[in-house]
Protein backbone atom coordinates (compact mmCIF):
# COMPACT_ATOMS: atom_id res chain seq x y z
CA UNK A 1 0.00 0.00 0.00
CA UNK A 2 2.68 2.45 0.53
CA UNK A 3 4.47 1.86 -2.28
CA UNK A 4 1.16 2.52 -4.55
CA UNK A 5 0.86 5.36 -2.37
CA UNK A 6 -2.77 3.93 -0.87
CA UNK A 7 -4.42 3.05 2.59
CA UNK A 8 -6.52 0.29 3.20
CA UNK A 9 -8.92 0.85 5.98
CA UNK A 10 -6.91 0.20 9.24
CA UNK A 11 -4.66 2.00 7.44
CA UNK A 12 -6.77 5.50 7.37
CA UNK A 13 -7.86 4.84 11.26
CA UNK A 14 -3.90 4.08 12.46
CA UNK A 15 -2.59 7.49 10.47
CA UNK A 16 -5.44 9.46 11.18
CA UNK A 17 -4.45 9.16 15.04
CA UNK A 18 -0.69 9.76 14.05
CA UNK A 19 -1.82 12.55 12.45
CA UNK A 20 -3.91 14.55 14.93
CA UNK A 21 -1.16 13.39 18.10
CA UNK A 22 1.74 14.54 16.55
CA UNK A 23 0.89 17.52 14.89
CA UNK A 24 -1.12 20.27 17.36
CA UNK A 25 -1.63 22.70 14.70
CA UNK A 26 -3.68 20.27 12.67
CA UNK A 27 -5.65 18.61 15.52
CA UNK A 28 -6.66 22.39 16.71
CA UNK A 29 -7.54 23.22 13.21
CA UNK A 30 -9.92 20.07 12.89
CA UNK A 31 -10.99 21.01 16.45
CA UNK A 32 -11.84 24.32 15.60
CA UNK A 33 -14.19 22.86 12.42
CA UNK A 34 -16.01 19.89 13.94
CA UNK A 35 -17.14 22.41 16.62
CA UNK A 36 -19.85 19.42 17.95
CA UNK A 37 -19.27 15.85 17.24
CA UNK A 38 -22.33 12.96 17.42
CA UNK A 39 -21.14 9.49 16.73
CA UNK A 40 -24.08 6.56 15.83
CA UNK A 41 -23.49 3.20 16.96
CA UNK A 42 -20.98 4.34 18.92
CA UNK A 43 -20.89 0.36 20.96
CA UNK A 44 -19.05 -0.95 17.53
CA UNK A 45 -16.64 1.49 17.46
CA UNK A 46 -12.87 0.58 18.06
CA UNK A 47 -10.17 1.59 20.03
CA UNK A 48 -8.62 3.23 17.05
CA UNK A 49 -11.81 5.45 16.52
CA UNK A 50 -12.06 5.99 20.17
CA UNK A 51 -8.74 8.01 20.06
CA UNK A 52 -9.80 9.93 17.03
CA UNK A 53 -12.91 10.93 18.64
CA UNK A 54 -10.92 12.02 22.03
CA UNK A 55 -8.87 13.71 20.19
CA UNK A 56 -11.36 15.69 17.69
CA UNK A 57 -13.01 16.60 21.24
CA UNK A 58 -10.47 18.42 22.78
CA UNK A 59 -11.26 19.83 25.77
CA UNK A 60 -14.98 21.16 24.79
CA UNK A 61 -16.41 17.99 25.32
CA UNK A 62 -18.90 18.82 22.86
CA UNK A 63 -19.69 15.09 22.27
CA UNK A 64 -22.98 13.05 21.48
CA UNK A 65 -22.98 9.40 21.24
CA UNK A 66 -25.70 6.92 20.37
CA UNK A 67 -25.46 3.29 21.26
CA UNK A 68 -26.77 0.08 22.64
CA UNK A 69 -24.33 -1.83 24.40
CA UNK A 70 -27.11 -4.71 24.56
CA UNK A 71 -26.58 -4.89 20.50
CA UNK A 72 -22.10 -4.75 20.75
CA UNK A 73 -22.07 -7.65 18.82
CA UNK A 74 -19.01 -7.37 16.41
CA UNK A 75 -15.88 -7.76 18.49
CA UNK A 76 -14.52 -10.16 16.00
CA UNK A 77 -14.22 -6.74 13.33
CA UNK A 78 -12.74 -5.06 16.20
CA UNK A 79 -15.77 -3.63 18.37
CA UNK A 80 -14.62 -2.67 21.83
CA UNK A 81 -17.60 -2.62 24.34
CA UNK A 82 -15.62 -1.01 26.87
CA UNK A 83 -15.44 2.32 24.41
CA UNK A 84 -19.57 2.93 25.76
CA UNK A 85 -19.24 1.04 29.16
CA UNK A 86 -16.64 3.23 29.92
CA UNK A 87 -17.27 6.81 28.06
CA UNK A 88 -18.12 8.28 31.59
CA UNK A 89 -14.99 7.75 32.64
CA UNK A 90 -13.15 9.70 29.88
CA UNK A 91 -15.96 12.61 30.47
CA UNK A 92 -16.63 12.68 34.17
CA UNK A 93 -19.74 14.96 33.23
CA UNK A 94 -21.36 12.88 30.42
CA UNK A 95 -25.38 12.77 31.15
CA UNK A 96 -27.00 9.66 30.01
CA UNK A 97 -30.59 9.72 28.65
CA UNK A 98 -31.88 6.06 28.38
CA UNK A 99 -34.31 5.66 25.59
CA UNK A 100 -35.93 2.86 27.20
CA UNK A 101 -39.35 2.60 25.22
CA UNK A 102 -39.79 -0.19 22.33
CA UNK A 103 -42.16 0.90 19.30
CA UNK A 104 -41.30 -1.95 17.43
CA UNK A 105 -41.80 -5.49 19.36
CA UNK A 106 -44.95 -7.30 21.71
CA UNK A 107 -44.32 -6.71 25.19
CA UNK A 108 -43.80 -11.01 25.70
CA UNK A 109 -40.97 -10.68 22.96
CA UNK A 110 -39.34 -7.56 24.71
CA UNK A 111 -39.66 -9.03 28.74
CA UNK A 112 -38.28 -11.98 27.26
CA UNK A 113 -35.64 -10.55 25.58
CA UNK A 114 -34.58 -8.58 28.97
CA UNK A 115 -34.58 -11.30 30.99
CA UNK A 116 -32.08 -12.94 29.23
CA UNK A 117 -29.42 -9.88 28.82
CA UNK A 118 -29.76 -9.62 32.41
CA UNK A 119 -27.59 -12.16 32.96
CA UNK A 120 -25.14 -10.02 31.26
CA UNK A 121 -22.43 -8.64 34.39
CA UNK A 122 -20.76 -6.01 31.31
CA UNK A 123 -23.65 -3.74 30.77
CA UNK A 124 -25.47 -0.28 31.20
CA UNK A 125 -28.63 -1.00 33.21
CA UNK A 126 -31.68 -0.22 31.59
CA UNK A 127 -35.48 -0.85 31.64
CA UNK A 128 -36.46 -1.48 27.99
CA UNK A 129 -40.26 -1.92 27.61
CA UNK A 130 -43.37 -1.87 25.30
CA UNK A 131 -46.97 -0.35 25.22
CA UNK A 132 -47.68 -2.74 22.40
CA UNK A 133 -50.10 -5.44 22.41
CA UNK A 134 -48.91 -8.36 25.21
CA UNK A 135 -48.70 -10.70 22.00
CA UNK A 136 -48.07 -14.53 22.12
CA UNK A 137 -44.91 -16.40 23.97
CA UNK A 138 -41.88 -17.14 22.18
CA UNK A 139 -42.43 -20.54 20.98
CA UNK A 140 -39.32 -22.97 21.93
CA UNK A 141 -39.32 -26.53 19.56
CA UNK A 142 -37.25 -28.62 19.96
CA UNK A 143 -36.63 -31.53 16.30
CA UNK A 144 -35.12 -34.75 16.34
CA UNK A 145 -32.37 -33.49 13.91
CA UNK A 146 -31.16 -30.68 11.75
CA UNK A 147 -32.97 -32.17 8.77
CA UNK A 148 -36.63 -32.21 10.69
CA UNK A 149 -36.04 -28.66 12.04
CA UNK A 150 -35.58 -26.97 8.48
CA UNK A 151 -38.81 -28.96 7.31
CA UNK A 152 -39.82 -27.76 10.57
CA UNK A 153 -39.73 -23.87 9.76
CA UNK A 154 -40.76 -24.17 6.37
CA UNK A 155 -44.36 -26.02 7.78
CA UNK A 156 -44.65 -23.31 10.08
CA UNK A 157 -43.80 -20.54 7.38
CA UNK A 158 -46.74 -21.72 5.68
CA UNK A 159 -49.03 -22.23 8.38
CA UNK A 160 -48.96 -19.08 9.57
CA UNK A 161 -48.75 -17.35 6.15
CA UNK A 162 -51.72 -19.02 5.34
CA UNK A 163 -53.32 -17.97 8.78
CA UNK A 164 -52.29 -14.35 8.75
CA UNK A 165 -52.03 -13.72 4.65
CA UNK A 166 -49.13 -11.47 5.25
CA UNK A 167 -46.26 -10.96 2.95
CA UNK A 168 -42.98 -12.93 2.98
CA UNK A 169 -41.35 -10.27 3.35
CA UNK A 170 -42.40 -10.45 7.29
CA UNK A 171 -40.62 -13.58 7.73
CA UNK A 172 -37.22 -13.86 8.21
CA UNK A 173 -35.25 -17.06 9.63
CA UNK A 174 -31.78 -16.26 11.17
CA UNK A 175 -29.05 -18.78 11.75
CA UNK A 176 -25.78 -18.62 13.91
CA UNK A 177 -23.31 -19.86 10.39
CA UNK A 178 -23.44 -19.39 7.00
CA UNK A 179 -23.17 -23.25 6.73
CA UNK A 180 -26.70 -23.52 7.96
CA UNK A 181 -28.39 -22.04 5.08
CA UNK A 182 -28.04 -25.08 3.16
CA UNK A 183 -30.60 -27.35 4.53
CA UNK A 184 -33.06 -24.41 5.52
CA UNK A 185 -32.80 -23.72 1.35
CA UNK A 186 -33.59 -27.39 0.47
CA UNK A 187 -36.73 -27.30 2.53
CA UNK A 188 -38.25 -23.78 1.81
CA UNK A 189 -37.53 -25.31 -2.37
CA UNK A 190 -39.77 -28.18 -1.23
CA UNK A 191 -42.39 -26.42 -0.22
CA UNK A 192 -42.11 -23.76 -2.94
CA UNK A 193 -41.30 -20.94 -0.75
CA UNK A 194 -39.34 -17.86 -2.18
CA UNK A 195 -36.89 -16.63 -0.07
CA UNK A 196 -33.91 -14.63 -0.17
CA UNK A 197 -30.20 -14.82 1.28
CA UNK A 198 -29.61 -11.30 2.82
CA UNK A 199 -26.27 -10.23 2.92
CA UNK A 200 -24.41 -13.10 1.03
CA UNK A 201 -24.87 -16.00 -1.65
CA UNK A 202 -27.57 -19.13 -1.25
CA UNK A 203 -25.28 -21.57 -0.77
CA UNK A 204 -24.64 -23.40 -3.90
CA UNK A 205 -23.53 -19.68 -5.10
CA UNK A 206 -20.30 -19.43 -2.64
CA UNK A 207 -16.95 -19.94 -4.13
CA UNK A 208 -15.78 -22.91 -2.20
CA UNK A 209 -18.77 -24.52 -2.82
CA UNK A 210 -18.79 -23.66 -6.59
CA UNK A 211 -15.33 -24.65 -6.56
CA UNK A 212 -15.87 -28.58 -5.33
CA UNK A 213 -18.66 -28.82 -7.32
CA UNK A 214 -16.55 -28.01 -10.15
CA UNK A 215 -14.43 -31.02 -9.49
CA UNK A 216 -17.45 -33.17 -8.84
CA UNK A 217 -18.67 -32.27 -12.68
CA UNK A 218 -15.03 -33.07 -13.87
CA UNK A 219 -14.61 -36.47 -12.19
CA UNK A 220 -18.08 -37.12 -14.10
CA UNK A 221 -17.21 -35.35 -17.33
CA UNK A 222 -13.69 -34.29 -18.01
CA UNK A 223 -14.30 -32.53 -20.96
CA UNK A 224 -16.34 -29.69 -19.17
CA UNK A 225 -13.63 -26.85 -20.22
CA UNK A 226 -15.35 -24.37 -17.73
CA UNK A 227 -15.04 -26.78 -14.24
CA UNK A 228 -11.64 -27.83 -15.61
CA UNK A 229 -10.60 -24.07 -16.05
CA UNK A 230 -11.68 -23.09 -12.66
CA UNK A 231 -10.15 -25.69 -10.30
CA UNK A 232 -7.00 -26.38 -12.41
CA UNK A 233 -4.70 -24.29 -10.05
CA UNK A 234 -7.14 -24.47 -6.91
CA UNK A 235 -5.89 -24.62 -4.73
CA UNK A 236 -2.87 -23.77 -5.93
CA UNK A 237 -0.26 -25.93 -7.70
CA UNK A 238 2.19 -23.93 -9.37
CA UNK A 239 0.30 -24.22 -12.95
CA UNK A 240 0.22 -20.36 -14.35
CA UNK A 241 -2.38 -18.33 -16.04
CA UNK A 242 -0.43 -18.54 -18.57
CA UNK A 243 0.06 -22.24 -18.65
CA UNK A 244 -3.76 -22.61 -18.70
CA UNK A 245 -4.09 -19.97 -21.73
CA UNK A 246 -1.86 -22.08 -23.76
CA UNK A 247 -3.57 -25.04 -22.87
CA UNK A 248 -6.94 -23.76 -23.66
CA UNK A 249 -5.80 -22.42 -26.89
CA UNK A 250 -4.63 -25.51 -28.48
CA UNK A 251 -7.57 -27.30 -27.65
CA UNK A 252 -9.10 -24.66 -29.31
CA UNK A 253 -7.63 -24.83 -32.14
CA UNK A 254 -7.47 -28.21 -32.41
CA UNK A 255 -11.28 -28.41 -31.81
CA UNK A 256 -10.95 -30.96 -28.59
CA UNK A 257 -11.14 -30.48 -24.51
CA UNK A 258 -8.76 -29.39 -23.04
CA UNK A 259 -8.94 -32.82 -21.09
CA UNK A 260 -7.99 -34.51 -25.01
CA UNK A 261 -4.68 -32.57 -24.95
CA UNK A 262 -4.03 -33.37 -21.03
CA UNK A 263 -4.63 -36.78 -21.94
CA UNK A 264 -2.10 -36.98 -25.00
CA UNK A 265 -0.17 -33.39 -24.47
CA UNK A 266 2.89 -35.53 -26.30
CA UNK A 267 0.73 -35.22 -29.44
CA UNK A 268 -0.10 -31.47 -29.26
CA UNK A 269 2.25 -28.64 -29.66
CA UNK A 270 1.57 -26.49 -26.65
CA UNK A 271 4.52 -24.46 -26.29
CA UNK A 272 5.07 -25.35 -22.87
CA UNK A 273 8.12 -26.66 -21.06
CA UNK A 274 8.52 -29.57 -19.69
CA UNK A 275 7.94 -28.33 -16.02
CA UNK A 276 4.70 -26.81 -16.81
CA UNK A 277 3.98 -30.09 -18.53
CA UNK A 278 4.23 -31.92 -15.78
CA UNK A 279 2.05 -30.01 -12.98
CA UNK A 280 -0.38 -30.58 -15.61
CA UNK A 281 0.30 -34.26 -15.44
CA UNK A 282 0.08 -34.38 -11.99
CA UNK A 283 -3.10 -32.75 -12.24
CA UNK A 284 -4.46 -35.02 -14.86
CA UNK A 285 -3.84 -38.16 -12.87
CA UNK A 286 -5.60 -36.94 -9.15
CA UNK A 287 -8.45 -36.41 -11.78
CA UNK A 288 -8.33 -39.72 -13.43
CA UNK A 289 -8.16 -41.00 -9.97
CA UNK A 290 -12.14 -39.78 -8.90
CA UNK A 291 -13.19 -40.67 -12.80
CA UNK A 292 -12.33 -44.53 -11.98
CA UNK A 293 -14.43 -44.33 -8.62
CA UNK A 294 -17.44 -43.38 -10.36
CA UNK A 295 -16.62 -45.72 -13.16
CA UNK A 296 -16.60 -48.37 -10.60
CA UNK A 297 -19.54 -47.33 -9.24
CA UNK A 298 -18.46 -45.78 -5.91
CA UNK A 299 -20.85 -44.17 -4.11
CA UNK A 300 -21.33 -40.18 -4.48
CA UNK A 301 -20.13 -39.73 -0.39
CA UNK A 302 -16.94 -41.66 -0.96
CA UNK A 303 -16.13 -39.87 -4.40
CA UNK A 304 -17.03 -36.33 -2.59
CA UNK A 305 -14.81 -37.05 0.12
CA UNK A 306 -11.52 -38.46 -1.79
CA UNK A 307 -11.93 -35.24 -4.01
CA UNK A 308 -12.28 -32.85 -0.88
CA UNK A 309 -9.38 -34.48 0.79
CA UNK A 310 -6.74 -35.02 -2.21
CA UNK A 311 -7.71 -31.72 -3.91
CA UNK A 312 -6.85 -30.10 -0.55
CA UNK A 313 -10.19 -28.01 -0.78
CA UNK A 314 -10.88 -28.10 3.18
CA UNK A 315 -7.01 -28.48 4.53
CA UNK A 316 -5.45 -25.61 2.52
CA UNK A 317 -7.81 -23.33 4.64
CA UNK A 318 -7.57 -24.81 8.11
CA UNK A 319 -4.59 -22.95 8.69
CA UNK A 320 -6.61 -19.85 8.53
CA UNK A 321 -7.99 -18.89 11.61
CA UNK A 322 -10.63 -15.88 10.11
CA UNK A 323 -14.02 -15.88 10.18
CA UNK A 324 -14.07 -15.53 6.56
CA UNK A 325 -12.08 -18.65 6.49
CA UNK A 326 -13.76 -20.52 8.79
CA UNK A 327 -17.26 -19.96 7.20
CA UNK A 328 -15.87 -21.57 4.08
CA UNK A 329 -14.92 -24.54 6.43
CA UNK A 330 -18.21 -24.77 7.09
CA UNK A 331 -19.65 -24.44 3.84
CA UNK A 332 -17.67 -27.57 2.67
CA UNK A 333 -17.78 -29.60 6.03
CA UNK A 334 -21.80 -28.68 5.15
CA UNK A 335 -21.50 -29.73 1.22
CA UNK A 336 -20.38 -33.46 2.34
CA UNK A 337 -23.20 -33.47 5.33
CA UNK A 338 -25.33 -32.90 2.12
CA UNK A 339 -24.17 -35.88 -0.02
CA UNK A 340 -24.04 -37.55 2.92
CA UNK A 341 -27.92 -36.68 3.72
CA UNK A 342 -28.46 -37.69 0.23
CA UNK A 343 -26.88 -41.07 0.56
CA UNK A 344 -28.96 -41.95 3.48
CA UNK A 345 -32.11 -40.76 1.91
CA UNK A 346 -31.69 -42.56 -0.85
CA UNK A 347 -31.06 -46.11 0.70
CA UNK A 348 -33.55 -45.83 3.20
CA UNK A 349 -35.78 -45.57 -0.30
CA UNK A 350 -34.30 -48.37 -1.49
CA UNK A 351 -33.61 -46.57 -4.47
CA UNK A 352 -30.04 -47.57 -6.11
CA UNK A 353 -29.22 -43.74 -7.84
CA UNK A 354 -26.14 -43.43 -5.42
CA UNK A 355 -23.83 -42.19 -7.89
CA UNK A 356 -22.20 -38.23 -7.65
CA UNK A 357 -24.45 -38.35 -11.39
CA UNK A 358 -27.33 -38.45 -9.23
CA UNK A 359 -26.44 -35.79 -6.49
CA UNK A 360 -25.59 -33.56 -9.09
CA UNK A 361 -28.59 -33.71 -10.56
CA UNK A 362 -30.80 -32.68 -7.58
CA UNK A 363 -27.74 -29.54 -7.02
CA UNK A 364 -28.38 -28.88 -10.15
CA UNK A 365 -32.51 -28.02 -9.69
CA UNK A 366 -30.91 -25.68 -6.49
CA UNK A 367 -28.69 -24.11 -8.63
CA UNK A 368 -31.13 -23.10 -11.48
CA UNK A 369 -33.68 -21.63 -8.94
CA UNK A 370 -30.84 -19.81 -7.20
CA UNK A 371 -30.19 -17.93 -11.02
CA UNK A 372 -33.80 -17.15 -11.25
CA UNK A 373 -33.97 -13.32 -10.77
CA UNK A 374 -37.46 -12.53 -8.88
CA UNK A 375 -39.32 -9.76 -8.07
CA UNK A 376 -42.12 -11.29 -6.01
CA UNK A 377 -42.10 -11.09 -2.04
CA UNK A 378 -40.19 -13.41 -0.62
CA UNK A 379 -38.94 -14.51 2.65
CA UNK A 380 -34.68 -13.40 4.23
CA UNK A 381 -32.60 -15.97 5.34
CA UNK A 382 -29.13 -14.30 6.77
CA UNK A 383 -27.16 -14.65 10.16
CA UNK A 384 -28.05 -12.93 12.98
CA UNK A 385 -25.25 -10.22 12.56
CA UNK A 386 -27.00 -9.78 9.36
CA UNK A 387 -29.97 -9.05 10.69
CA UNK A 388 -28.75 -6.02 13.20
CA UNK A 389 -30.79 -2.86 12.44
CA UNK A 390 -33.69 -4.80 10.55
CA UNK A 391 -37.06 -6.11 11.58
CA UNK A 392 -40.08 -8.78 10.67
CA UNK A 393 -43.23 -9.38 11.90
CA UNK A 394 -41.91 -13.10 12.26
CA UNK A 395 -38.59 -14.34 13.02
CA UNK A 396 -37.44 -18.00 13.00
CA UNK A 397 -34.02 -18.46 15.34
CA UNK A 398 -32.70 -21.66 14.46
CA UNK A 399 -29.68 -24.11 15.71
CA UNK A 400 -30.05 -22.57 19.25
CA UNK A 401 -27.59 -25.08 20.54
CA UNK A 402 -24.28 -25.48 22.80
CA UNK A 403 -21.19 -24.92 20.71
CA UNK A 404 -23.59 -23.45 17.76
CA UNK A 405 -25.05 -20.71 19.69
CA UNK A 406 -22.97 -20.16 21.85
CA UNK A 407 -20.26 -21.04 19.15
CA UNK A 408 -17.72 -23.65 20.19
CA UNK A 409 -15.27 -21.02 19.59
CA UNK A 410 -16.97 -18.13 22.18
CA UNK A 411 -16.38 -20.22 25.20
CA UNK A 412 -13.23 -19.25 25.90
CA UNK A 413 -14.17 -16.20 27.93
CA UNK A 414 -17.00 -14.52 29.97
CA UNK A 415 -16.83 -11.87 27.69
CA UNK A 416 -16.96 -13.69 24.77
CA UNK A 417 -19.95 -15.67 26.04
CA UNK A 418 -21.67 -12.23 27.10
CA UNK A 419 -21.76 -11.48 23.38
CA UNK A 420 -23.08 -14.40 21.83
CA UNK A 421 -25.87 -13.79 24.41
CA UNK A 422 -26.13 -10.15 23.54
CA UNK A 423 -26.58 -11.51 19.53
CA UNK A 424 -29.55 -13.87 20.59
CA UNK A 425 -30.80 -10.83 22.42
CA UNK A 426 -30.64 -8.94 19.00
CA UNK A 427 -32.00 -12.23 16.53
CA UNK A 428 -34.71 -11.96 19.36
CA UNK A 429 -35.50 -8.14 19.23
CA UNK A 430 -35.98 -8.12 15.54
CA UNK A 431 -39.77 -9.77 15.82
CA UNK A 432 -42.63 -7.28 15.79
CA UNK A 433 -45.18 -10.05 16.97
CA UNK A 434 -43.94 -13.57 16.71
CA UNK A 435 -40.60 -15.20 17.13
CA UNK A 436 -40.06 -18.92 17.59
CA UNK A 437 -36.61 -20.24 18.56
CA UNK A 438 -35.60 -24.31 17.93
CA UNK A 439 -32.92 -26.64 18.19
CA UNK A 440 -32.27 -29.98 17.14
CA UNK A 441 -31.01 -32.89 19.23
CA UNK A 442 -28.34 -34.03 16.44
CA UNK A 443 -26.95 -32.14 13.63
CA UNK A 444 -24.73 -33.06 11.02
CA UNK A 445 -21.34 -31.16 11.76
CA UNK A 446 -17.75 -31.46 11.24
CA UNK A 447 -18.63 -34.61 9.06
CA UNK A 448 -20.57 -36.63 11.70
CA UNK A 449 -23.96 -36.57 13.38
CA UNK A 450 -23.38 -35.10 16.91
CA UNK A 451 -25.83 -35.42 19.25
CA UNK A 452 -26.75 -31.69 20.80
CA UNK A 453 -28.13 -30.20 23.84
CA UNK A 454 -30.09 -27.19 24.15
CA UNK A 455 -28.01 -23.67 24.39
CA UNK A 456 -27.41 -21.91 27.53
CA UNK A 457 -29.30 -19.37 26.87
CA UNK A 458 -32.76 -20.58 26.65
CA UNK A 459 -32.35 -21.16 30.23
CA UNK A 460 -32.09 -17.72 30.88
CA UNK A 461 -35.26 -16.76 29.49
CA UNK A 462 -37.78 -16.20 32.17
CA UNK A 463 -39.99 -19.62 31.08
CA UNK A 464 -43.32 -17.42 31.35
CA UNK A 465 -42.67 -15.88 28.30
CA UNK A 466 -41.70 -19.20 26.52
CA UNK A 467 -44.37 -21.43 25.10
CA UNK A 468 -42.84 -25.49 25.14
CA UNK A 469 -43.93 -27.36 22.33
CA UNK A 470 -45.06 -31.10 23.86
CA UNK A 471 -42.00 -33.49 24.67
CA UNK A 472 -39.38 -30.37 24.89
CA UNK A 473 -36.24 -31.26 27.05
CA UNK A 474 -35.91 -27.50 27.68
CA UNK A 475 -38.18 -28.30 30.42
CA UNK A 476 -35.90 -31.27 31.97
CA UNK A 477 -33.85 -29.81 34.78
CA UNK A 478 -30.72 -31.57 33.79
CA UNK A 479 -30.59 -30.27 29.83
CA UNK A 480 -29.07 -27.28 30.81
CA UNK A 481 -25.94 -25.75 31.81
CA UNK A 482 -26.76 -23.19 35.47
CA UNK A 483 -26.55 -20.09 34.11
CA UNK A 484 -24.46 -19.21 37.05
CA UNK A 485 -21.81 -21.90 36.25
CA UNK A 486 -21.91 -20.15 32.50
CA UNK A 487 -17.96 -19.66 32.67
CA UNK A 488 -16.93 -22.57 34.46
CA UNK A 489 -19.00 -24.81 32.36
CA UNK A 490 -18.34 -23.58 28.90
CA UNK A 491 -14.80 -24.00 29.35
CA UNK A 492 -15.41 -27.76 30.67
CA UNK A 493 -16.43 -29.26 26.77
CA UNK A 494 -12.88 -27.71 25.13
CA UNK A 495 -10.95 -29.07 27.78
CA UNK A 496 -12.28 -32.80 26.96
CA UNK A 497 -12.05 -31.98 23.08
CA UNK A 498 -8.18 -30.38 24.19
CA UNK A 499 -7.19 -33.89 25.53
CA UNK A 500 -8.90 -36.78 23.01
CA UNK A 501 -7.43 -37.46 19.79
CA UNK A 502 -10.26 -37.79 17.35
CA UNK A 503 -9.20 -38.48 13.56
CA UNK A 504 -10.20 -35.53 11.23
CA UNK A 505 -13.37 -37.31 8.87
CA UNK A 506 -11.65 -35.44 6.03
CA UNK A 507 -7.90 -37.09 6.62
CA UNK A 508 -6.13 -39.20 3.61
CA UNK A 509 -5.79 -41.71 5.73
CA UNK A 510 -9.47 -41.48 7.12
CA UNK A 511 -11.64 -45.25 6.18
CA UNK A 512 -14.83 -43.85 6.58
CA UNK A 513 -17.96 -46.41 5.37
CA UNK A 514 -21.03 -44.57 4.10
CA UNK A 515 -23.86 -45.57 6.42
CA UNK A 516 -27.75 -45.74 5.83
CA UNK A 517 -28.59 -43.75 8.18
CA UNK A 518 -26.50 -41.93 10.94
CA UNK A 519 -28.40 -42.08 14.42
CA UNK A 520 -27.84 -40.32 17.99
CA UNK A 521 -31.02 -42.62 19.56
CA UNK A 522 -29.52 -45.67 20.95
CA UNK A 523 -32.79 -47.16 20.63
CA UNK A 524 -33.29 -47.47 17.35
CA UNK A 525 -33.42 -50.42 15.37
CA UNK A 526 -34.41 -52.31 12.48
CA UNK A 527 -37.22 -54.03 12.31
CA UNK A 528 -38.71 -57.15 10.77
CA UNK A 529 -42.00 -56.81 9.44
CA UNK A 530 -43.58 -59.24 10.94
CA UNK A 531 -43.22 -56.49 13.99
CA UNK A 532 -45.10 -53.92 12.15
CA UNK A 533 -48.36 -52.89 11.31
CA UNK A 534 -50.36 -50.25 9.52
CA UNK A 535 -51.47 -47.46 12.28
CA UNK A 536 -48.32 -47.90 13.89
CA UNK A 537 -46.88 -44.73 15.71
CA UNK A 538 -43.13 -44.56 15.09
CA UNK A 539 -39.69 -42.57 15.81
CA UNK A 540 -36.83 -41.73 12.99
CA UNK A 541 -33.86 -39.94 14.39
CA UNK A 542 -33.82 -37.60 11.08
CA UNK A 543 -37.74 -37.20 10.12
CA UNK A 544 -39.14 -37.07 13.52
CA UNK A 545 -42.01 -39.43 14.43
CA UNK A 546 -44.86 -40.30 12.06
CA UNK A 547 -47.58 -43.23 11.48
CA UNK A 548 -46.72 -45.76 9.55
CA UNK A 549 -49.94 -46.03 6.16
CA UNK A 550 -49.19 -49.25 4.72
CA UNK A 551 -46.56 -52.10 4.62
CA UNK A 552 -45.78 -53.50 0.84
CA UNK A 553 -44.83 -57.30 1.09
CA UNK A 554 -45.25 -57.79 -2.47
CA UNK A 555 -41.54 -57.54 -3.34
CA UNK A 556 -38.37 -59.12 -1.79
CA UNK A 557 -37.82 -56.71 0.08
CA UNK A 558 -40.14 -55.00 2.38
CA UNK A 559 -41.42 -51.19 1.94
CA UNK A 560 -43.19 -49.00 4.65
CA UNK A 561 -45.06 -45.81 3.61
CA UNK A 562 -44.89 -43.35 6.64
CA UNK A 563 -46.78 -39.89 7.07
CA UNK A 564 -44.29 -37.89 9.83
CA UNK A 565 -45.60 -34.87 11.36
CA UNK A 566 -43.50 -32.39 9.58
CA UNK A 567 -41.28 -34.18 6.54
CA UNK A 568 -44.52 -35.83 5.28
CA UNK A 569 -44.98 -39.41 3.49
CA UNK A 570 -41.65 -40.88 3.34
CA UNK A 571 -41.14 -44.71 0.94
CA UNK A 572 -38.30 -46.69 3.54
CA UNK A 573 -36.97 -49.85 2.33
CA UNK A 574 -37.32 -52.01 5.85
CA UNK A 575 -33.92 -53.53 5.53
CA UNK A 576 -32.04 -50.10 5.85
CA UNK A 577 -34.76 -47.77 7.83
CA UNK A 578 -33.94 -47.71 11.51
CA UNK A 579 -36.21 -46.42 14.23
CA UNK A 580 -38.36 -46.65 17.20
CA UNK A 581 -41.93 -47.78 17.87
CA UNK A 582 -43.53 -45.31 19.87
CA UNK A 583 -46.99 -47.15 20.09
CA UNK A 584 -48.88 -50.14 18.50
Amino acid sequence: CFVAGAMDFDDLLYYTNLLLRDNPEIRRHYQEYFRYILVDEYQDTNFAQHLIVSQLCGDAHNLCVVGDDAQSIYSFRGANIRNILNLKKSYPDLRIFKLEQNYRSTQNIINAANSLIAKNKEQIPKNVFSRNDIGARIEVVQSYSDYEEAFLVANRISQLKMRNHDSYDEYAVLYRTNAQSRILEESLRKRNIPYRIYGGLSFYQRKEVKDAIAYFRLSINPDDDEALKRVINYPARGIGETTVNRLMRCAMDNRVSAWAILNNIDKYDTGLRQAAINKLLSFRDMIAEFIEMNRRGDDAESVARAIITRTQLLSSLISDRTPESISKQENLQELLAGVKEFIANKTEEGSESLSLVDFLSEVSLATDQDSDEVSEERITLMTVHAAKGLEFSNVFIVGVEEELFPSAMSCDTLSAIEEERRLLYVAITRAKSHCMISYASSRFRNGQTKTCSPSRFLKDIDPRYLALSAGNDFARPDSFINPIDNYRESMRPRVERATRSTPSPFSAHSNVTPTPSSSSAGDEDLHSASELSEGMRIEHSRFGKGDITEIDRSAADVRITVEFDTVGVKKLLLKFARFKIISQ
